[in-house]
């Protein structure tokens, strides 16, 4: 920006263009401040028009054909009101009539021009015909137009942030068709896959191990916003884990449609890359494993991890320990480090020098590294830097892949400015619960019994930071007394719970001495949540069973006929895990999920 040239680079003022949007609290750049006149939405602010000097009544009646004429009336008339002091009136004659002079004579060659350019019968006679010369931009100015613009960035490293987005950037954004086109913004929870992928092609990614690797999901997060936008959750899926990777439909370059078949029980990082699978492959891998309905997928490669860091100008990290390890070649004293560029990739790659050496311990300083990233991107001092901001744009966009529902800079704004009202106190960041495969000890397994309580409570939008307008629901009101359990008799069928729930239901409720359990095999139509029905004359059986199983009041439903004869119906829903655990998620984070506070400065690497 030209801030020394005041009056040049086409008469506009090029620190005029920038104005503070107290909404944001970031500085937005007008596209158009010379034709501007609306009033601004933000309130106050200066013109767009350059500062000029205002003119008395007489010179601004003055014609650029007679200069002299006016100087000469000015002359007079200032003379006049001198007096005594006539010589003195005189010389402000002459300094007024030099002025309107030399202002004449410089409109004279725009007029020209102008007239050069018009038409027959345009831009003859009045002012009021002529044609206004274009005014030429400097390449300052240009610069500004075509590169000005922030970024307003959704993603791994600081997902929360909300800018403004230039059109131009448009062109920076890679997109991939996952087969699901979901709006930008929507009224309920947003569920946003970032995966990080270290895929050895394209540029800043060679010379990181297996040369022209395609990659896979090496870093995988499902990062979840509440729906009244108070908290976030990012759940860190470790890549080593063994799992099922279901069948998904890719689209090819050339528009065609090839379907790649599932498999079961391989590592989670193969659902990327490897087969040609694509990041919906990876989507519908997660859907799957955490029931949780994703709306939109972020990629970035290792070049992203350099690229963003240096553009925030460092993000501040710690070790507990001196850490020296050859493989990702990264080199710290214990203590706090800002890190940027290759240092900042070599510190989410280690693992080696922390902890027991395993993916998991990486996943502590991966989780440390963007909660900081965060907290960088939302301060003062890169929100109201106009050239950081610039810079970043640029960066953030160039580095992202995205679905077509957010394949956009005016989407991915919408998406940033919904979001950015996330405190980043209240975005915490947590590891699916795993243990040691014992048929392999370089995987894991999931922790079922913890893992279904955190996936829960992220379907059912419960905040882990313990924030949100969500209050526990109360305890089922039976309005019978409890049937003995001998006389309770249900039919019990999966509607949406994990693979053989319903057979596992029947076989606990035998054991402890249920009437008659039988199993009605698969529901029709999937349930989000666990339902009884029962009639009136069951009321007493109703109360008993979900006493055992823990059911809510709104898991209970009185029907005129329960479809099973003399049975009550037992659907399990999605929210049902296993007989004997309550249904629905819990209030509290369950124990042993390891979690950080990404509002948390002291986190250190052990």
């Amino acid at each position: 920006m030209d801030a020394q040239g005041r009056g040049h680079a086409g008469d506009v003022d090029p620190a005029d263009q920038w104005v503070f949007n107290p909404n944001t609290g970031s500085y937005e750049l007008r596209l158009n401040p010379v034709a501007d006149d609306s009033p601004s939405p933000y309130g106050t602010r200066r013109s767009s028009a350059p500062r000029q000097r205002r003119s008395s009544p007489d010179e601004d009646g003055a014609t650029p054909s007679e200069p002299h004429e006016t100087a000469g009336r000015t002359g007079a008339r200032s003379t006049g009101r001198t007096g005594s002091g006539g010589r003195t009136g005189s010389r402000a004659g002459d300094r007024a009539g030099s002025r309107s002079a030399r202002r004449a004579e410089a409109k004279l060659p725009a007029q020209r021009r102008a007239s050069e350019r018009s038409g027959p019968g345009e831009g003859r006679g009045g002012g009021h015909g002529r044609r206004k010369a274009k005014r030429r931009l400097s390449k300052k100015q240009k610069a500004l137009r075509i590169g000005g613009g922030v970024v307003g960035f959704v993603m791994v490293a600081g997902c929360v942030g909300g800018y403004v987005w230039y059109e131009r950037l448009n062109g920076n954004i890679s997109k991939v068709d996952v087969g699901e086109n979901n709006p930008a913004v929507t009224d309920g929870p947003v569920n946003i896959l970032v995966i990080g992928t270290d895929a050895r092609e394209g540029k800043g990614n060679t010379g990181y191990g297996d040369k022209g690797s395609v990659g896979h999901a090496d870093t995988t997060f499902l990062f979840h916003v509440s729906k009244d936008r108070t908290n976030a959750t990012a759940l860190s899926i470790p890549r080593d884990m063994i799992t099922d990777i279901p069948q998904c439909e890719t689209k090819q370059k050339d528009g065609s449609k090839k379907v790649i078949p599932g498999e079961q029980q391989v590592r989670f990082n193969t659902s990327l890359g490897q087969e040609e699978r694509d990041p919906g492959c990876t989507w519908r891998t997660v859907e799957k494993l955490t029931g949780v309905q994703i709306d939109h997928f972020m990629m970035a490669d290792f070049n992203a991890v350099k690229e963003l860091s240096t553009a925030v100008g460092g993000v501040e990290v710690c070790t507990a320990k001196p850490i020296n390890d050859p493989k990702s070649h990264l080199k710290l004293k214990a203590g706090k480090h800002t890190v940027k560029g290759e240092q900042a990739l070599a510190f989410v790659r280690t693992r080696h020098a922390v902890g027991f050496g395993s993916d998991l311990d990486r996943i502590k300083l991966q989780q440390q590294f963007l909660s900081s990233m965060i907290r960088k991107m939302k301060s003062g001092g890169t929100l109201t830097s106009p050239s950081k901001l610039l810079n970043l744009s640029d960066v953030a966009t160039k580095a992202l892949t995205v679905d077509t529902g957010i394949g956009s800079v005016k989407k991915l704004m919408a998406l940033a400015n919904d979001l950015k009202r996330v405190n980043v106190k209240n975005i915490t960041f947590a590891t699916v619960p795993v243990v040691d495969n014992p048929n392999d000890p370089a995987t894991v397994v999931l922790n079922r019994q913890k893992a279904d309580q955190l996936f829960k409570m992220v379907r059912e939008d419960k905040s882990l930071t313990g924030t949100g307008k969500h209050k526990p629901e109360k305890k089922a009101k039976p309005k019978a007394e409890k049937a003995p359990v001998s006389e309770v008799d249900v039919s019990v069928r999966n509607g949406g719970g994990p693979s053989g729930a319903a057979a596992e239901t029947v076989e606990w409720l035998s054991g402890r001495g249920v009437g008659n359990a039988a199993s009605g095999g698969n529901a029709p139509q999937p349930l989000e949540k666990t339902r009884l029905e029962y009639t009136a004359a069951q009321e007493g059986q109703a109360a008993r069973l979900a006493d055992m199983l823990k059911l809510p009041a709104s898991a209970l439903k009185k029907t005129s006929s329960t479809g099973s004869g003399t049975s009550m119906t037992l659907t399990l829903g999605k929210d049902f895990s296993s007989p004997g655990e309550s249904v629905g998620a819990p209030d509290k984070t369950p124990s042993g999920v390891e979690k950080v506070n990404a509002g948390d400065k002291n986190v250190c690497a052990k």
